[in-house]
């Protein structure tokens, strides 16, 4: 299977990816999209390489619970030098990472945006997840909300996520292949039950595509 990265040419895409000018979101390499998502992203840091040296970030840990298990993850072990994934020193209740967000954000004018990425995966715990972004909305309304996912549980949280206003989301899209999903994914928690190998990745895959294009076409449009 072949695929193409979005604006890029069939003849790029045979070069290997990145052209000279080096990957990042430059302001020319943004150009393709309509104006309404340059919008979007020309003060986050996540996706404009401008934006990255002015704006600041921030990442919450209120989602323990994750539905896959991936070979690279290992929660085993913290310190003060760790950066994989799954790994964080404190997992947070929703109230006391709103607290957290707001002494940050008094402080530190440049945080603009308020990222769920774990230490599992925030549709995994929706509860938690949305409880902050509920609170985040009601009482910081001008930061921005973003949420990263495996996608597994996507496709059934997108009217949530639209309730919410979240407009930034990142999929952790590692394969399309199933056969190539088996090596990465021992496992995942799919309606009560736990697959392994080729199955369990076909049912990840097809999540990850499904909630990929309802959030792309009209579902998630009329939510603004």
């Amino acid at each position: 299977m072949e695929l193409t990265v979005i604006g890029q040419t069939a003849g790029e895409a045979a070069e290997g990816g990145c052209s000279s000018s080096g990957c990042g979101g430059s302001s020319d390499q943004l150009s393709h999209l309509p104006e309404h998502i340059r919008a979007k992203v020309h003060n986050h840091p996540c996706y404009s390489e401008e934006a990255h040296h002015h704006y600041a970030r921030m990442h919450v840990a209120v989602a323990p619970a994750c539905n896959i298990q991936c070979h690279y993850c290992n929660r085993k072990y913290d310190c003060a030098n760790e950066s994989r994934p799954g790994v964080v020193s404190e997992v947070l209740t929703p109230d006391q990472a709103v607290k957290k967000v707001m002494a940050v954000a008094a402080n530190i004018p440049q945080m603009t945006v308020l990222g769920i990425a774990g230490p599992g995966d925030p549709l995994a715990n929706p509860e938690r997840t949305f409880e902050t972004f509920r609170q985040l909305t009601e009482k910081a309304p001008d930061i921005k909300l973003c949420v990263s996912t495996n996608g597994l549980s996507l496709p059934d949280q997108v009217e949530e996520l639209c309730k919410h206003n979240i407009d930034h989301v990142t999929i952790t899209i590692n394969c399309v292949d199933p056969d190539v999903g088996a090596k990465i994914y021992p496992w995942i928690f799919w309606n009560n039950r736990r697959i392994k190998g080729r199955k369990g990745a076909e049912i990840l895959i097809k999540q990850q595509q499904k909630g990929l294009k309802m959030l792309t076409v009209d579902q998630w449009g009329q939510c603004h």
